[in-house]
């Protein structure tokens, strides 16, 4: 049973993109969807994709989403960092000082971020290496945009990342694949491998919300002509994998895969067993 619960979670979590990664590099890299798609949005008149000129639709969905991820990781790098400071101040040794923390409630506040600090240290290192992974790629594969291409109007040949991909030097200057700005929402995929772990109720909301940022954040840039829709897909499944891989280094499957409320509630259900008897 242990070991069918163990291939379970390997399968689900690595199977699963692993499979969509096929789907797509057969269904898109292999064929030409993508320039169908980006086609839709251009306009052979004037060689231009005339949504990439409206400059608030530019602002609201390149600059002004960005605060949701950023946000998000600064928000985790204060609670790291504030993590290490409530074991510093004992209020035993420090009673008038702890006084002070308990009544303007920075205690509860320091308190939270000392018990979460495993939690807090994962989002900043998942960030930090999705951020990474991403631009590993970008580095060395040198796609460029649709928008640079002679396919619109540009001066650079198209090109498919994997015939240009170099593993241990740049391969150029192109930096389209997989999507930068797409992979800035799917980061929050890191939230849900914290509230999976504590079972929270909104778990799943995170996890739908999380990639629906994701294809919003690559969709848009699909529609300036900056992104081909594959390019969306792909930053998609190298960030789940990535978070994925992080949290397992962090928690390790079991606490995965059996979280810490499931566990607390089975202790509390052997403990009534047994007073009962």
């Amino acid at each position: 049973m242990q070991i069918f619960v163990r291939h379970r979670f390997y399968w689900v979590n690595f199977g699963i993109p692993l499979l969509c990664a096929a789907v797509v590099f057969l269904m898109f890299d292999m064929t030409h969807i993508d320039i169908a798609f980006s086609n839709l949005f251009f306009d052979p008149l004037t060689q231009t994709f005339p949504i990439d000129h409206i400059r608030l639709f530019e602002k609201i969905t390149h600059k002004w989403t960005r605060v949701i991820p950023d946000w998000t990781a600064e928000v985790a790098l204060i609670g790291a960092l504030l993590s290490f400071v409530w074991p510093r101040f004992n209020p035993q040794k420090h009673p008038r000082l702890g006084g002070f923390l308990e009544r303007t409630k920075v205690a509860s506040v320091l308190r939270f971020t000392t018990d979460h600090r495993r939690d807090f240290w994962f989002v900043v290192l998942a960030f930090a290496l999705c951020t990474g992974v991403i631009h590993f790629l970008k580095a060395h594969t040198s796609v460029y945009c649709p928008i640079e291409t002679t396919l619109y109007g540009g001066k650079i040949a198209h090109m498919e990342w994997f015939n240009n991909f170099q593993l241990f030097k740049e391969a150029g200057d192109g930096r389209c694949w997989p999507g930068g700005h797409a992979s800035g929402g799917f980061t929050m995929l890191a939230l849900y491998f914290v509230a999976r772990r504590y079972q929270w109720r909104y778990s799943k909301a995170i996890l739908w919300g999380s990639l629906l940022l994701g294809f919003i954040f690559g969709t848009t840039r699909v529609l300036q002509g900056w992104h081909y829709m594959s390019h969306t897909f792909w930053a998609g499944i190298f960030v789940w994998l990535t978070c994925l891989l992080t949290a397992l280094a962090f928690y390790g499957r079991v606490r995965l895969d059996v979280p810490v409320r499931q566990k607390v509630t089975a202790r509390a259900s052997g403990a009534e067993v047994q007073v009962s008897s």
